[in-house]
């Protein structure tokens, strides 16, 4: 797609690229798995079991996400460091306005995720 001047801008694709198998030229494929030989995982209780709580445990997190955005909102980060700010939300990184840090107040923020040990945020009255 060529851009003109005040045309509409490409949208960017995000691309997965897998790291380089043990032998140097794969990607991370073994040829000795199920799948790989044609045959159907073994889906047991257990693992349906599993499953069904990852779920539900994925689904709780984002509601819990939903319901923060555009709230004032306490982070927990690693090193027990304290953050507070007007939560922005995502999955991957935390968006957050007026980030109070011990440093001062940051205009705007992108907190890492992973760095993101626990969030707290008050809950308006129904």
């Amino acid at each position: 797609m060529q851009r003109t001047m005040g045309g509409p801008m490409a949208v960017p694709v995000s691309v997965l690229r897998l790291p380089r198998g043990p032998d140097g030229s794969g990607r991370g494929f073994s040829s000795t798995t199920p799948n790989r030989r044609g045959e159907a995982p073994e889906v047991t209780e257990v693992t349906k079991a599993t499953q069904a709580t990852r779920a539900a445990l994925r689904r709780r997190f984002l509601l819990s996400l939903a319901a923060a955005r555009g709230q004032t909102a306490t982070f927990v980060l690693c090193q027990h460091g304290r953050v507070g700010g007007n939560d922005g939300s995502a999955a991957a990184a935390f968006q957050v306005d007026a980030l109070q840090t011990p440093l001062g107040v940051q205009r705007a923020a992108l907190l890492r995720g992973r760095d993101v040990v626990a969030f707290g945020f008050q809950m308006a009255e129904k």
